[in-house]
């Protein structure tokens, strides 16, 4: 196990790895998402108090789901990084900050077009839609930090430390339907009893969330790509395989 660890910390050997998993998870993401979005779409029930406008949950749940785990695996990757200083991990982490702000953008814009019709507004102050927004915050703001640095090693180390602080954001969003009142549904899948959505809604809703997890896995894997070329622009292993 420490070897195939020590393997996956090697820059040569992450570079060639992900460059062979990338076509799976795309291709695996994209059958997964096309399945998912026309039975979500066509042959799902329509819901008995919101109708069709309920479909939108195929996107929002998802998303939202994605920007939590998004930033979860950062905030890993920046105390993997911090801890045994694995250059790779930091490269992970400032891969995968763009990606997951654009999961939370998708869960708040969505959001806000289900709201509108469902309650009468396009915004309110909820404590789980306030929640999202800060997380969407953390995740511009751990960009900002990285780049406004120039070294890259106090880049690293910097905007870890905002990551593994952020990541206390995530329970909070999590459990905002239980501590807060608030207009946000309560959870209707993630619980320990049975889940109250119907299982035709059900099955597409799942499928959809594994192909979103197969999605960030390609874009996770072409941007890490991208990231260790950055970074390893003049080691001797690029030149060589160029």
């Amino acid at each position: 196990m420490w070897t195939w660890f020590h393997k996956l910390a090697s820059p040569p050997h992450a570079y060639r790895m992900l460059g062979k998993m990338a076509p799976w998870f795309g291709w695996t993401a994209l059958a997964f998402i096309l399945v998912a979005a026309w039975w979500g779409l066509v042959k799902a029930p329509p819901d008995y108090q919101q109708g069709d406008a309920f479909r939108i949950l195929y996107v929002h749940a998802p998303s939202a789901w994605m920007s939590m785990f998004a930033y979860v695996a950062m905030a890993a990757a920046a105390a993997i990084g911090v801890v045994w200083r694995i250059k790779i991990a930091h490269a992970a982490a400032a891969a995968g900050a763009p990606i997951g702000a654009s999961f939370t953008f998708l869960a708040l814009a969505t959001g806000s077009i289900w709201g509108k019709p469902m309650w009468g507004t396009w915004w309110v102050w909820d404590a789980r839609l306030t929640s999202e927004l800060l997380l969407l915050f953390l995740y511009l703001g751990y960009m900002a930090l990285r780049s406004s640095f120039d070294d890259p090693q106090r880049a690293d180390r910097a905007s870890a430390v905002l990551a593994i602080v952020g990541v206390i954001n995530v329970p909070i969003i999590h459990y905002s339907v239980k501590w807060w009142t608030t207009l946000h549904q309560a959870a209707s899948v993630t619980k320990l009893d049975k889940p109250s959505i119907a299982l035709p809604m059900l099955i597409p809703l799942f499928l959809m969330i594994i192909g979103f997890q197969l999605y960030y896995g390609w874009a996770l894997c072409r941007r890490l790509r991208g990231e260790i070329l950055r970074r390893e622009r003049n080691a001797a292993w690029l030149k060589e395989a160029s």
